[in-house]
């Protein structure tokens, strides 16, 4: 994941999914593994191209996993507020 252009928005945002799934069994692993740290830049320096609910399933994921990744919020937060008529109920709700 250190090059997160090599993967569709979707992919990233499966991927996220799949950590949270992972890390609600073994989050200590999951919160020091680099790859997640990666995955986590790959999205935020992405956070443009995702769709609505691409974005909230990567919020969700990240912090449903509890990995601290501010910069990755940070993006979310600022490509989010201006597209908020863009997103459905489903999104919030997540």
């Amino acid at each position: 994941a250190t090059d997160g252009g090599r993967f569709s928005t979707r992919n990233l945002a499966t991927t996220a999914h799949r950590v949270a799934k992972l890390g609600g069994r073994r989050r200590d692993l999951v919160r020091r593994d680099p790859r997640v740290a990666a995955l986590a830049d790959a999205c935020a320096r992405r956070a443009s191209d995702f769709e609505p609910q691409h974005l909230a399933n990567v919020a969700w994921a990240f912090a449903k996993a509890g990995v601290a990744a501010p910069r990755l919020f940070d993006a979310i937060a600022a490509v989010a507020q201006p597209r908020l008529g863009e997103f459905n109920p489903q999104d919030f709700a997540n």
